[in-house]
């Protein structure tokens, strides 16, 4: 059967069984979206700026195990997906980018719209291809989802010059790939998980440190089961919230720059740490000649064997998936037939308990004007912690991971490691599109939702009812808050005073909009977003306390354990 290359990119899509595609088109992708428009297996997604169709893809992604896919036209169109393409790098996002290229032989010669996406991109995801005949397009289709999601998942770009669309060769599809030079471990090296399942035995004051890796290799439930068949404290980081239940006694919260304080002081009086899926990031462990200050053993389970000793040096290493990982190590402990030492162990909780005792997130609600750590624990009881919740990135990211409880994985949506301003609507978008039955909400702050504001439109389109939650405290959050305490307190281009009426701008889109400013409303006003506009975006604008900062806080460069607290202040 002769097909176009068009004809053979929707067929494979369709072959991978993807339900939607985020993109925009343009003149290097029209014989795509032509024959996107003649099939009715899946439909194109059309956003309105392409930065919004790959953070749409990685939410899509995140929120559900599947390959989420978007595309983009060439030159201008692959450069405004660059923000989008590295966000999912940096936290291990598994999804395909379908970039247009202008045709073949124009390539290198400054043409309408051209750029060298490959060269662009190379460093922001995990492989590239430039497809250079028609006859190689289907084996590079199947070689990117299988790149995409084995091993350490991520972002894989496939740049389809204009005229390979229109050839035409025979097709077919291959149902298995695999690559000689890339053969990523899956099971973990037996007598290692043996030596950690010792160690863990012998452990007196042991952590179990999880990270976003849990969440991408489906591994929350492996988790749990070790955690609490040893009755070790949990501790997650801002990727790995979820893949332990919060709610659940062995869960001391996040730890790291925000974390709380028995995670943090837990973390840095351990004798024994295992890390799972983790990266021990800069904001998790603060300096690491501080962390190191303190001798501890630990293992470390990571499907990348380049994450092991990067920044912390280890003393079992185990590379492998995190999952299988476990299980294993379930069987070792089993065979071993031993438990930890019940005393050092009650000791060891009995501390713990002493450091949650602070009550490092506790702040003062007053009459007058709304906290916008309130606003985001009343979100948590009007949705009884079941809610999908996308966040921006900045101080109200910080308090939703801080008061949201959640209890199940891919429930908490954020950009970690790139740290993206403006992914928390088409986020939300992702995971509505990925979950159409679920709650979604997406907490954000004035300046951040303003970066994709016009992804309203797209709302507005496909309607997709998500509670925007806009905790507006008139700063750039966050900057004001490292302004006020490393910089003599001053707002250098910090206070955005020149907002827009964001309830005349929801409503401009079509949308309900709604302004709170007293903490007695913060209640009602979510009650009725959720029940009442139950099937309409709604876009909440609470005033929030415009001196509010996040705490605990642990400074750039500083140890865990020196964390400033709210009530030092």
């Amino acid at each position: 059967m002769q097909l176009t290359g068009a004809e053979i990119l929707v067929r494979c899509l369709q072959e991978e069984k993807v339900e939607h595609v985020f993109g925009y088109p343009g003149g290097s992708v029209l014989y795509i979206y032509d024959e996107l428009f003649k099939q009715d297996k899946f439909k194109p997604v059309l956003v309105r700026h392409e930065q919004a169709a790959v953070h749409a893809a990685d939410a899509y992604s995140r929120s559900s195990s599947k390959i989420g896919v978007c595309m983009v036209t060439s030159g201008p169109g692959v450069t405004n997906a660059v923000t989008g393409i590295a966000t999912a790098y940096m936290d291990s996002v598994p999804m395909v980018i379908i970039s247009g290229q202008v045709p073949t032989a124009y390539i290198g010669q400054d043409a309408f719209q051209e750029c060298d996406t490959v060269g662009i991109t190379r460093p922001c995801v995990k492989h590239n291809f430039l497809v250079k005949d028609v006859k190689d397009l289907a084996l590079t289709i199947k070689k990117a989802f299988y790149l995409a999601k084995t091993g350490r998942p991520g972002p894989v770009l496939i740049d389809v010059p204009k005229d390979i669309t229109t050839h035409k060769c025979e097709y077919h599809y291959p149902k298995t790939v695999s690559l000689r030079s890339y053969n990523p471990v899956v099971k973990g090296h037996s007598g290692q998980i043996k030596k950690a399942a010792q160690l863990l035995l012998s452990a007196q004051r042991p952590v179990i440190y999880a990270g976003g890796g849990v969440i991408l290799s489906d591994a929350s439930e492996a988790l749990t089961k070790l955690a609490r068949a040893l009755n070790f404290p949990v501790t997650n980081t801002l990727m790995g919230l979820g893949g332990y239940p919060a709610t659940d006694a062995q869960n001391l919260g996040m730890l790291g720059m925000h974390g709380t304080y028995e995670a943090n002081m837990a973390m840095q009086h351990c004798d024994v740490l295992i890390a799972v899926g983790s990266r021990f990031d800069d904001r998790v462990i603060g300096n690491p000649a501080h962390f190191g200050s303190v001798p501890r053993k630990i293992i470390h389970i990571d499907i990348d064997p380049s994450s092991i000793s990067k920044r912390v040096k280890v003393d079992v290493p185990i590379v492998g998936g995190v999952p299988e990982v476990l299980t294993e190590l379930m069987k070792q402990l089993d065979a071993i037939n031993e438990t930890p030492d019940v005393k050092a162990l009650a000791d060891w909780w009995k501390q713990i308990e002493a450091w949650r005792g602070k009550k490092s997130l506790k702040y003062k609600q007053g009459k007058d004007v709304i906290m916008p750590q309130y606003v985001v624990e009343k979100l948590y009881e009007v949705t009884k912690g079941d809610a999908f919740v996308t966040s921006d990135v900045g101080q109200h990211q910080m308090w939703a991971a801080q008061y949201y409880k959640f209890d199940k994985p891919r429930r908490w949506i954020n950009s970690g490691g790139l740290g993206t301003m403006g992914v928390g609507l088409p986020y939300a978008m992702g995971v509505r599109f990925a979950n159409p039955k679920a709650t979604v909400a997406c907490v954000t702050g004035e300046a951040s939702i303003q970066m994709c504001i016009q992804e309203l439109s797209t709302a507005k389109q496909f309607r997709l009812p998500i509670k925007i939650i806009n905790l507006n405290n008139r700063y750039l959050g966050m900057v004001r808050q490292w302004q006020e305490m490393f910089h003599g307190n001053r707002h250098a281009e910090s206070y955005v005073d020149a907002l827009p009426d964001f309830v005349k701008l929801a409503e401009a889109y079509g949308h309900v909009g709604m302004q709170i400013t007293k903490p007695a409303d913060v209640e009602g006003a979510l009650k009725e977003a959720f029940t009442t506009h139950k099937n309409e975006l709604v876009f909440l604008d609470f005033l929030t306390d415009q001196t509010a900062n996040v705490y605990p806080m642990v400074a750039a460069g500083k140890g865990l354990s020196e964390m400033i607290l709210a009530e030092d202040l």
